[in-house]
Order: structure tokens, then sequence, then C-alpha cells
């Protein structure tokens, strides 16, 4: 078995390869990325191919994709507030790079095509929890560009015949996931003011509310859809039907750390959505055996890696 995934030196991608390198020792991993946003050390000790690149540049997709069994097209610029900012280069790397990578699987006979898209994309719809028969209604030009992730592989299957599955991603967190920059997520936001003595930032109230997903259950159903071939052609909720408001992951940390943490709260930010949580219904039926990680065990997780890494930067300093 060959996969390649786009994106493969970020977060999810350089967990996902340590998964399988663990898991399917004898599949052959490719990874595409062109740095942007991953890391080329996030690959130390890993063992995958590495072809340093964008998914916009067709000749290097081409040859990465060429003799693959499954494509896993993690590859992104994935912020809404960075799309508020600068929406041309959202919709270029999400929308126009699906195509390219879909486009590239076609030519190279590959059927599967796993694509991440997000929960953003039901935007101002307050239904709670969520099925992927909501509907939707984005917010971002993130958002809208993560429809497009997602409608161009279900498209694919029914004009090409091919077996490509939509997968949307509910704030996915975990080990690896990079802190020190301005669009970053929630959690690494909250655990590195936290470590660091400092305060942490709420934007708004803290009464959002999101389905936090580890890291290690998004690369276990990801995991077994290449294995199984599993493909639909509806989009599947890839979270478990949690709902956290940020005060109560808050809470969640202070019990983690054993200490209380300071916050301060500022104004909302343009094209956050109020309330997210999906009703888990499809993943669980399509995929039974795989077991979700409690959010206070992946906290913990979390935390242990980032105490490791705050001190090896200490060590290296």
């Amino acid at each position: 078995m060959k996969i390649l995934i786009t994106g493969g030196a970020g977060f999810i991608g350089s967990n996902l390869t340590r998964h399988i390198n663990t898991q399917h020792p004898e599949w052959e991993v490719r990874i595409l990325d062109n740095l942007s946003t991953g890391f080329r050390e996030n690959l130390d000790g890993l063992d995958a191919h590495f072809f340093e690149g964008s998914i916009l540049d067709l000749e290097i997709l081409a040859a990465a994709s060429d003799g693959v069994d499954s494509i896993v097209h993690l590859a992104a610029i994935p912020s809404v507030p960075r799309s508020v900012a600068e929406p041309r280069p959202t919709h270029d790397a999400n929308s126009t790079g699906t195509l390219n990578v879909l486009e590239a699987a076609r030519t190279a006979g590959t059927a599967q095509v796993i694509v991440a898209s997000s929960s953003s994309v039901y935007g101002s719809n307050p239904a709670l929890p969520k099925s992927e028969f909501d509907w939707t209604r984005p917010m971002s030009p993130y958002a809208v560009s993560k429809q497009a992730t997602e409608g161009y592989p279900l498209a694919y299957n029914f004009s090409y015949g091919m077996k490509n599955l939509a997968f949307r991603f509910f704030n996915v967190y975990g080990p690896g996931q990079a802190a020190g920059h301005a669009y970053a997520a929630v959690i690494p936001q909250f655990l590195d003011a936290a470590l660091s003595n400092k305060t942490l930032l709420i934007h708004g109230d803290g009464l959002q509310s999101r389905d936090f997903t580890f890291v290690g259950t998004v690369c276990d159903v990801i995991a077994t859809a290449i294995d199984e071939k599993v493909y639909s052609n509806d989009p599947v909720n890839l979270a478990f039907s949690t709902n956290t408001t940020l005060l109560e992951l808050v809470s969640q940390l202070e019990v983690t750390l054993g200490h209380p943490v300071n916050t301060t709260h500022q104004a909302t930010r343009v094209g956050d959505v109020r309330a997210s949580q999906s009703d888990g219904v499809r993943v669980r039926s399509m995929f039974p055996r795989v077991e979700p990680v409690a959010l206070d065990f992946g906290l913990a997780q979390t935390v242990s890696w980032f105490k490791k890494t705050q001190v090896g930067a200490t060590e290296g300093s």
C-alpha cells in the first residue's frame, strides 16, 4: 500500500505518518509539503519519502501522486482569521489546491482521496448537535474554501466513479500542534500561555463551545478508512458529540496542570462560530471499532508533550 499525505509535515499529517509507521509498517508513506505551516523536524525519525513543494505546483504533485493507492489531502491554509485578512491565498490553497489533488489522483488512477473539510462549513446554523445533513452557511472565506474542499471529491465520486471520503474536522488537538504564531488553535494557545505563566486570552465571553477531537482518534479513523477502503457520497463529521465551552476547557486545563491560570477577555473575532458539536452518528456507524479519546486524557498527553518541548527548547538555548 502506497499512501501520499499532502501537508504531511503539519500537525495532523506528521501524527498520521507516525500512526501508519506504527500500526501499518508495511505501508509506504509519501509526504508533499511546502513547509509554509508544517515543519521538516516534525518528520524526524519517521519513515516517509518527502517531497518539498506545493499542491499548486502541478509537476511535483504529479510526481508525488504517481503510483499511490490512496491520497490523504491535509494541505491547506487552516485559519479563519487569516482567511478574513487574506481571502485569496486561502482560496488558492484550499479550493484550487483540492481540485489539483483530485486531478492528479484521477490522472494517476488513484481511486481514493480522503480530504479534510471543517466544521466551520456549518457557520451560522444554530442547530446542536449537528448532522451531516443539516444546512451549511459559511461565515468566513476559510469556511467557504472548506465547503469547496469537501464538495469537489464528492462530485468526483459521481462524475468519475472515484471512492473519495470527505471528513469534517472539529477542533483537532494534541501533541505536535504549534502554538507560536498568530493563528494558532485555542488549546496550544492556552497551553503555551499557561506553561509560561502568562494570561490566557479568550475572545468573547468564553461560552462558545467546541467538539474537541484528539489527533490520535483522527489518525485512527483515517488509517481505518484507508485500510478498509471506506468511502461516502456524503461528508462525514469526524467528531464524537462532545460539547465543551472555552471556560470549561480552562477549568479542565487547571485540573490537568494542577494550578489555576489567569484569563482575560477580548472582543469576539470576525467569522468565529458560536457553537460547534457533531452528533457523532455517522462516524460511529462507519468506524465502530474506533474508540475516541476523552478530553481529560487527551489534554494530559498534550500537556506532557508541551512540557517536553519547553524543556528541549531550554536545553538547546
